[in-house]
């Protein structure tokens, strides 16, 4: 079972859009796949279009098990719902004297069965975010083609050098850059300046598409929107490679 999270302290960056259209990849390829939003604002479910009942603050506070907080969303691709609850959860985390980076994991110790296990996380460096630091083995990290987001992703690298300190199995971490547009000088420079400060670790582009932002509207993944569309060649190639293990 890989446990990946999709992580990145600047907002708008596609991680929620990554996050859910390489899930939906994965189990329209035959993965068994969980999705665990780890955001107060609860966009996985919303992208879907799934009523979320208990969810992730449930299950961390103990108030639901395992059994009650996964969704079945499409077949082979399952939820664990986000939403504003989780304030609470962070409240709880900061509150715990001991092995408050483990909460997390210990609520999700018991997790069997899927081939992947995906992780939205909030577009900030909080005691959640840290936790889910502390869960997943893998990251992948989008990067908007925006000088702002190439300009922290440095910083966001250094804080989470400082996690792998504690951690024997963390991390291996990749970039997907997000928002590609060809018909924009800056798109390829920026894709550029990635490649060269981080070599062998920037993933294929993926190009920017509208029908990648209309899709959740209809609570809809890219691949039941737009099959046909640069966004679902783009996610079925990335899906194609993470299922590899590349």
């Amino acid at each position: 079972m890989r446990k990946i999270a999709f992580t990145n302290a600047k907002g708008g960056v596609a991680k929620t859009t990554t996050c859910v259209n390489l899930g939906a990849g994965l189990a329209l390829a035959g993965y068994r796949t969980l999705l665990v939003d780890c955001d107060t604002q609860g966009h996985v479910s919303k992208s879907l279009g799934i009523k979320a009942g208990e969810g992730l603050a449930e299950l961390v506070q103990g108030d639901a098990g395992l059994e009650d907080v996964q969704i079945e969303a499409r077949e082979n691709l399952f939820v664990i719902a986000g939403g504003g609850a989780l304030a609470g959860v962070k409240r709880l985390i900061a509150r715990r004297d001991m092995r408050s980076e483990l909460v997390l994991s210990e609520a999700l110790e018991g997790l069997r069965g899927y081939d992947f296990v995906l992780l939205d996380t909030a577009p900030s460096w909080d005691v959640l975010n840290v936790n889910c630091l502390f869960y997943v083995e893998e990251l992948l990290i989008p990067v908007s083609m925006e000088v702002l987001t190439l300009q922290g992703i440095g910083d966001f690298l250094g804080r989470v050098n400082q996690v792998q300190h504690y951690r024997e199995n963390l991390l291996t971490w990749s970039i997907i850059p997000t928002f590609y547009d060809g018909r924009v000088s800056k798109s390829a420079e920026i894709l550029e300046q990635l490649e060269r400060y981080f070599p062998g670790a920037v993933w294929p582009a993926v190009r920017y598409n509208v029908r990648l932002s209309e899709a959740p509207a209809f609570g809809q993944h890219i691949f039941e929107y737009a099959k046909k569309s640069n966004g679902a060649a783009d996610y079925a190639r990335l899906a194609q490679r993470l299922a590899k293990g590349a």
